[in-house]
């Protein structure tokens, strides 16, 4: 195979933009074969835009019989991510997800075992891991230049929504829809990000807010802190109630501090440990000498497109994922954590206990003011960022 055939399940907002990119030619050695969505108008769209060589369909069964394509690009909402995967690996497809990789971990759980058995690449749309911020902060905490973790801040409040973005899409901002609102919608890339490069924390305490700023059942505000097994602490503050928002990442290390914020990563760089200092110094006052650094980063950040060249790339040559789809988990985790912690009003413990998580879920769906029925919502517009 030379040329990765790729059909995308989900037409909407996000699936539009990356059927695009795939006829622009925008992915090397990758072409669109097949699109499927429930709504006739968007395969109407598709027939207009694409042309007959895009083969259209409107139900996923005769989608995965046709073997129209090599590979599947499922960006559709949040619950059907882990039901389509498992389809699309036991039918034989490499497979792909828009993030986040489920609403709850029991069925990525499901998900994942599959696509270990399946021996196919599977991948997810966590395209922030392309950028080069965040690739160079991996890169100095993995190389001990940080120091041990001590405290990661990020604050990340210019995700700004009016009502009518909500009002925009039956399945948005609803526990049946949705599954959540912040964290399930705009966060999971920065909840990917945290554990990518501080890793997994061991417990949660969560405070949230549900429509607080906006007419909707799920959450807009949310602050959680959390606590890493070496003593290490976080914290992270989000919201879309906020205008003008800031996105401002602070890790600090015993030996500095990084800060990202404005497209820029300045390390506070200690000349020795704190820790160090705190034993050998001998005055009253004092602190270690500090040199502030603008570290330069070094290449684009092709973003989607970069995570599509990658997953292609990693079917035909073998290469090494950027976002294997079984990592998906550990950001669904870190929420999934936030949301338990804040409906119990306590301590959740990491691994969390994920039936009382989905029980919770059900209480929050059967209680619903907002009726929606999110199998009835099957294959609509993915969330956008």
């Amino acid at each position: 195979m030379d040329k990765v055939r790729v059909g995308i399940i989900g037409i909407g907002n996000m699936g539009s933009g990356h059927a695009q990119s795939l006829i622009a030619g925008k992915v090397p050695n990758a072409e669109l074969t097949a699109v499927c969505d429930s709504k006739m108008e968007r395969l109407e769209w598709a027939k207009q835009s694409f042309g007959e060589k895009v083969k259209r369909f409107n139900d996923t069964e005769s989608f995965f019989q046709s073997k129209a394509f090599d590979a599947v690009f499922i960006v559709t909402p949040h619950y059907d991510h882990p039901t389509l995967a498992i389809q699309s690996l036991n039918a034989g497809y490499h497979t792909l997800i828009e993030k986040p990789a489920g609403v709850y971990t029991k069925a990525v759980r499901e998900m994942n075992e599959v696509a270990i058995k399946s021996n196919k690449v599977f991948a997810i749309m966590y395209n922030q891991r392309t950028n080069p911020l965040y690739k160079k902060l991996k890169d100095i905490m993995e190389s001990g230049e940080l120091g041990d973790l001590k405290r990661s801040v990020w604050i990340i409040t210019d995700w700004y929504r009016p009502q009518s973005y909500y009002d925009s899409g039956g399945w948005r901002a609803t526990w049946s829809g949705e599954g959540g609102g912040v964290l399930l919608n705009q966060d999971p890339h920065q909840l990917d990000l945290w554990q990518w490069m501080c890793g997994m924390p061991k417990r949660v305490r969560s405070f949230m807010s549900f429509g607080k700023y906006h007419d909707i059942e799920v959450e807009d505000d949310v602050t959680t802190y959390v606590e890493y097994e070496n003593g290490a602490t976080g914290v992270l503050i989000t919201s879309t109630g906020e205008a003008p928002g800031t996105n401002r990442l602070e890790v600090t290390g015993d030996r500095g501090k990084i800060v990202i914020e404005h497209g820029k990563l300045t390390f506070y760089r200690l000349r020795v440990s704190e820790r160090e200092f705190n034993r050998d110094f001998k005055g009253g006052f004092g602190s270690p000498e500090c040199w502030k650094c603008e570290i330069p980063t070094e290449g684009e950040n092709p973003q989607h497109i970069g995570i599509l060249r990658n997953w292609t790339s990693a079917i035909l040559n073998g290469t090494e994922l950027i976002a294997p789809g079984i990592e998906g988990i550990h950001g669904l985790t870190l929420s999934n954590a936030m949301h338990l912690s804040a409906w119990t009003d306590s301590w959740v413990d990491i691994p969390l206990d994920v039936d009382l998580f989905y029980e919770k879920l059900q209480e929050r769906i059967a209680n619903s003011t907002i009726k929606k029925n999110a199998r009835d919502l099957a294959l609509d517009v993915t969330g956008t960022y």
